[in-house]
């Protein structure tokens, strides 16, 4: 379906029973309730289901022939999902060669020529010395966390995957401020595909204080194929299952639990105990200890088909979204800000209605 653009004209809304648009009718008949209209056209409010049980045999007998007949595009859909990710599994390797040398850029081991930073020079790209929105004369170092002081001797990009985080909603919804100090020493994600399983997400980590891992691998399973009575409602690729690797933390340093403290009165005696519990805490690292999921797909509960589906979400953005255009989200040039969805000027026009009401 394709949108109009904010400079497009819209026509004003047509009335659904006589033709007249809300403008040029007049009369208290212009605009008819709900009621009116069921009476008036009582086939625009039925069901599609009681619309099709009324239907003649004959006519029945055709659509059964079209249903079979969308199995049958759904199975080529299914195989064309199928060659496809061979395809990309097949320019993995060209991505890979890459990405690599953006690693080597962001943790200094390598520092690129003036001929590989040559770059147009634009008034709007943040990376340009003549753009305009922020000048740093208005910017008191003073005011900015430790970490942001950077010089002319700062080594790499710091903070690299951790600004990318901060700047992309679904991730920072996922970040919690016990997490950003982890977070800091993450040097890379990759990206391995595999034709028969799906892909891996691998976050590679440098030596740190708060776990013994150098790599926190995510993988996720796929089947390209519906199963044999979801033939018709076939949507494509389906996540059946996913792994996490399993993170080895250094003592007192987990931030995916927390110790809570329940105080207990013994009803006889009077006297008092503090127990103590482990509870699951909020944090961005639960990301690698996913639901589990049953072997018999078909008793899989509504809460976890949920979590799963919410999870797929989630790994296939960073597959198909950040880990290639890293650098965008770093820049602030690319959002997935739904609020940039909406025309300023359309709600502007909505809020004049309101007033004259």
């Amino acid at each position: 379906m394709s949108v109009a653009s904010k400079d497009q004209k819209v026509p004003p809304k047509a009335n659904l029973v006589g033709g007249d648009t809300a403008e040029n009718s007049s009369g208290k008949d212009a605009v008819k309730t709900p009621d009116e209209l069921a009476t008036q056209s009582p086939e625009l409010f039925m069901s599609p289901t009681a619309y099709v049980a009324s239907l003649p045999k004959v006519v029945k007998r055709r659509l059964k022939a079209l249903k079979k007949l969308q199995v049958l595009t759904n199975l080529v859909e299914a195989k064309f999902f199928e060659e496809l990710h061979k395809l990309e599994c097949n320019y993995q390797l060209k991505y890979e060669q890459i990405f690599l040398k953006r690693a080597d850029i962001i943790n200094a081991r390598m520092e690129p020529t003036d001929e590989q930073c040559e770059w147009p020079n634009d008034e709007d790209d943040p990376l340009s010395d003549s753009f305009a929105h922020v000048k740093i004369g208005d910017i008191d170092d003073k005011d900015l966390p430790d970490n942001l002081k950077l010089d002319e001797t700062t080594k790499g990009i710091p903070d690299f995957w951790l600004t990318i985080f901060k700047n992309v909603d679904m991730l920072r919804a996922m970040v919690q401020p016990h997490d950003i100090p982890i977070l800091k020493h993450l040097q890379d994600i990759k990206v391995h595909l595999d034709t028969e399983k799906g892909f891996t997400l691998d976050f590679l980590f440098e030596e740190n204080e708060f776990f013994t891992n150098t790599v926190l691998t995510k993988t996720y399973y796929l089947k390209f194929n519906p199963q044999k009575d979801e033939e018709l409602l076939y949507e494509g690729p389906e996540v059946y299952k996913c792994t996490g690797t399993t993170i080895d933390w250094k003592p007192n340093k987990n931030v995916t639990v927390r110790l809570v403290k329940k105080v207990q009165k013994h009803k006889g005696r009077g006297t008092k105990r503090v127990l103590t519990k482990t509870v699951q805490n909020d944090s961005f690292f639960n990301f690698f200890n996913p639901p589990m999921v049953s072997e018999n797909e078909n008793e899989m509960d509504e809460e976890t088909d949920t979590l799963l589906e919410a999870d797929f979400e989630i790994g296939q953005f960073i597959r198909e979204r950040i880990v290639p255009r890293a650098i965008l989200y770093y820049t602030g040039e690319l959002v997935d800000d739904e609020d940039d969805e909406y025309d300023d000027e359309d709600e502007a026009g909505d809020d004049e209605d309101e007033d004259e009401n």
